[in-house]
């Protein structure tokens, strides 16, 4: 009855709702590197520590009083909370309950709860077991206070700061890395330290005139001795011990210069992971941003305009030179390929990405960079360089809203604007970033002076502009030439001279800024005479 039960409430966690968003919750809050709550649970938890080893410290040789006494309960109850918390989020024991009765159900044999409940437990150990949970269980130990002895695993609080600190985390990983060089290190080091205890004892014993009394001084002498130490409190009298203490010290010095080694080999191989961590913590202050995959001449001069704009982006590229650029333009910059998952994910694709630019000179690696950002957020805007007309349908299908030629828009603008100097005025204006040439997009309103006129009798060259395109909607247009698909719009490009104009249609012209806010000037007041 008592198994009929379990398995009941296990089908009914595994379907509800509520549950599953609260434990999501959770997850957000201790577990998720890419939440902002995680982040913010963080920089509590450090206070919150830091705060309680302040008070367990002053309570040595003071009282506390009730509010001290308050302070360090709720502190004992946040961290059993978040030991609780931890358990609970590491496995999913309905999903194992539900797992193992499905299995006997399957084979016709009879559920049995109890071995059920050791592989449920078997996984909470698991993780009782795991380093970081001892830390966070030694570190509620010190507030039992009849035994004082517990009170020496107060460090352990300090411990935690590993668990929420990216650059601690990043220290502890180097260690990590150089396990066998360091425990080989260790071993040496504890056979020379054995060694030199017992031959410091055998000459430099009361006995034999020294000042060494037993084995524990001998012990204490060879660790302040390999260290380089020496405060000479216990120093060799003898011959014999004098030239046990030379050896040890020669020793010593190539022990520290082993382990600084070893050490700096390792922090220089984690150094990109502390730079990428900075960039991170960086992105995770933006809610709107874009991911710009390759930092070649296209990525670069989108750079260029975003920061004209003051919009937010990160650069991906593996080329560490354009890497190098990014970074001393003071730019945030990713040195990793971008068509790894990984790479898009801990860059934010789904954590404040708005869109995702893929500018490398390669449509190979257009293609794979597109598929992946498509993959990993079905909704953020692609928007892909193709190079050969051939791959713009293979971006298209791998999921770029829009598909963009450099070197067809720059045969385009050669073939269609030779010989007229107003068009090229504009346009080197905006590429040599000319303040006062701009961009603008005028929309053809109801009444206006452009609605229903021919694009031949508007005399944009007359009115120092150069008209790039139309975007429409309108069917009419359908017959002209150099019309480009654009979402469920149309963009003609340098539309004939009988092109007429429609509602709605949208007018992208180039000039100085006064000629189109004159020309602005003029469509609003000829809107306004016809209207009244």
């Amino acid at each position: 009855m008592l198994a009929r039960i379990i398995v009941y409430f296990c089908y009914f966690l595994k379907t509800s709702d509520r549950y599953r968003q609260t434990k999501r919750f959770f997850y957000d809050l201790l577990e998720n590197p890419q939440s902002k709550m995680k982040s913010y649970f963080d920089v509590f938890m450090i206070c919150l520590v830091m705060l309680s080893v302040f008070f367990l410290v002053y309570s040595v040789e003071h009282t506390l009083n009730t509010t001290g006494e308050f302070f360090e309960q709720v502190v004992v109850f946040i961290f059993i909370s978040e030991y609780l918390l931890r358990a609970w989020l590491f496995s999913d024991s309905h999903q194992i309950i539900i797992k193992e009765y499905e299995k006997t159900e399957y084979l016709n044999i009879r559920f049995n709860l109890l071995n059920t409940l050791r592989l449920v437990f078997a996984k909470k150990l698991e993780y009782m077991l795991s380093l970081f949970a001892i830390i966070d269980l030694l570190a509620i130990l010190p507030s039992y206070r009849p035994l004082r002895i517990l009170r020496i695993l107060l460090i352990f609080r300090m411990f935690k700061l590993f668990r929420y600190s990216n650059s601690i985390k990043v220290f502890a990983d180097v260690l990590a890395s150089k396990r066998f060089e360091l425990i080989t290190l260790a071993i040496f080091m504890g056979f020379l330290v054995f060694i030199s205890s017992i031959a410091i004892y055998l000459f430099e014993n009361n006995s034999s005139g020294g000042n060494v009394r037993h084995l524990y001084d001998a012990f204490y002498w060879s660790i302040v001795t390999i260290s380089t130490v020496g405060y000479g409190d216990i120093t060799p009298i003898t011959f014999g011990g004098r030239l046990v203490a030379i050896t040890l010290i020669l020793t010593g010095l190539g022990v520290l210069a082993f382990f600084t080694s070893i050490i700096v080999a390792a922090f220089s191989d984690k150094m990109h992971t502390l730079r990428e961590n900075r960039t991170y913590a960086e992105l995770s202050r933006y809610n709107d941003f874009i991911i710009i995959c390759g930092f070649g001449r296209v990525g670069q001069e989108v750079a260029k305009q975003f920061k004209k704009d003051q919009q937010a982006f990160v650069i991906i590229d593996k080329d560490e030179h354009n890497i190098f650029l990014a970074k001393e333009q003071q730019f945030l910059a990713i040195h990793d390929d971008a068509s790894i998952n990984a790479v898009l994910i801990n860059a934010g694709i789904n954590n404040g990405a708005t869109a995702v630019l893929c500018t490398t000179g390669n449509d190979v690696i257009n293609v794979y960079i597109t598929l992946t950002s498509r993959y990993l957020n079905p909704e953020i805007n692609i928007i892909s360089r193709a190079n050969r007309q051939d791959n713009v349908s293979k971006l298209y299908q791998a999921g770029a809203n829009t598909v963009i030629q450099p070197f067809e828009i720059a045969g385009l603008l050669a073939a269609e604007y030779i010989g007229q100097p107003v068009a090229f005025e504009a346009i080197l204006g905006i590429l040599q970033d000319q303040k006062q040439i701009s961009m603008e997009t005028l929309i053809v309103q109801p009444n206006c002076l452009l609605e229903k006129q021919k694009i031949g009798k508007l005399d944009f060259e007359n009115r120092k502009l150069m008209l790039v395109g139309v975007i429409s909607t309108n069917q009419k247009h359908r017959k002209h030439r150099n019309r480009y698909k654009v979402k469920n719009q149309h963009f003609y490009f340098n539309p004939e001279q009988n092109f007429e104009l429609q509602e709605q249609d949208i007018l992208v012209v180039l000039g100085r800024k006064y000629s189109i806010e004159y020309f602005q000037d003029q469509i609003k007041k000829s809107s306004l005479n016809i209207g009244s």
